[in-house]
């Protein structure tokens, strides 16, 4: 697909936009102020393949805590401020590589311009957030509700605002629940706008029903060619978040490495037990994260020995056994308890 261009804004070491890979962000539910555990939570979605993490930064406590965080990560870290200019200024200065704000809600253009003024200073983009559950009175009026075209003029007026303020080391969002208005609000968006765009589905819900309305969003979305970094927003661990942002962007092509695992869905004919193996194989395969294969899962003698042979290595189950096959070529007949470990001897050879 051809993606959109738009401008290159470094944040931290990496840089969103000017045609660089989508990178994939995650928000802590940790509080900011426990150091131990925000780290913790930090370097293991950092193993996962986070590239961007972004903290809450609800009070003073919290802007300090980020000078301490920031000695013991790897990626670069970005502030969450709402309400309060202060919070803003006290996180840059205590070394956030990016903040995010919604100028609506800090206040007075003055208080805008202090933030700015010290994000220059210190030389970090802001990424400018707007929600449709924030959306100014008189655009819901004018719009009658909330609507694309509203989220969108709001994020503008706010861009313009900063712009006027003689900076433009800007990240865009726009994010609503609402999959379709999501959608349309983008495409809106990047027909005005050269800035990067940070794109999400807001509020998505649970592991199933988020990943679910998140995919076909971002999807849709992104295979436009709109879209310069993502976050999947689910309600639970933040570890789910990265995983579903990366298949997102294999399945469109705009990541590469890593191992794919295709199965099939099971029915009658499956003889062995393919649902267990299958998450048990996915699981096993994330730790082959530098391998570019793909791994096929499957249950039965009608398609499953033609798709094995498709895949770089494969199982091909049978009555209480399964063919392991490699390159299209079967390897050896193995009992079904032991085609797990069969089939991770092959993955260490690879």
């Amino acid at each position: 697909m051809s993606r959109q261009n738009t401008k290159a804004i470094r944040i931290g070491d990496r840089v969103v936009g000017g045609g660089n890979p989508v990178l994939i962000q995650s928000m802590c539910n940790t509080k900011t102020q426990d150091v131990e555990a925000t780290v913790r939570q930090i370097n293991i979605l950092t193993n996962a393949g986070c590239d961007i993490i972004r903290v809450a930064v609800p009070d003073m406590e919290a802007a300090e805590a980020l000078k301490e965080i920031k000695k013991q990560i790897t990626i670069p870290l970005v502030a969450d401020i709402h309400f309060d200019y202060r919070l803003a200024i006290a996180s840059i200065e205590s070394g956030a590589d990016k903040i995010r704000i919604n100028p609506g809600n800090i206040g007075s253009p003055d208080r805008v311009r202090a933030v700015v003024e010290k994000a220059r200073e210190y030389d970090i983009p802001i990424r400018v957030g707007v929600n449709s559950g924030s959306l100014e009175k008189n655009l819901l009026e004018k719009y009658g509700g909330v609507t694309a075209e509203g989220i969108v003029e709001s994020a503008l007026d706010k861009i313009r605002m900063i712009e006027d303020m003689g900076y433009e080391k800007l990240v865009i969002s726009i994010k609503s629940s609402d999959v379709l208005m999501c959608i349309k609000g983008h495409e809106l968006i990047a027909a005005r706008s050269d800035y990067p765009l940070h794109v999400g589905i807001t509020e998505a819900g649970t592991l199933t029903s988020g990943t679910i309305k998140s995919s076909v969003g971002l999807g849709i979305i992104l295979h436009q060619g709109i879209g310069d970094t993502i976050r999947v927003s689910l309600t639970g661990d933040p570890l789910e978040e990265i995983k579903a942002g990366k298949l997102i962007l294999k399945t469109l092509g705009l990541r590469k490495g890593g191992v794919e695992v295709v199965s099939c869905p099971t029915c009658g004919r499956t003889r062995i037990d393919l649902i267990a193996l299958a998450n048990q194989v996915e699981e096993m395969v994330s730790r082959f994260d530098h391998l570019d294969i793909k791994v096929a899962v499957m249950g039965c003698a009608v398609n499953g020995p033609g798709e094995a042979r498709e895949a770089d290595i494969g199982i091909a189950g049978g009555i209480g056994e399964g063919l392991l096959m490699k390159k299209g070529e079967i390897i050896r007949k193995v009992p079904e308890e032991h085609l797990l470990s069969a089939l991770q001897e092959e993955l260490m050879k690879m």
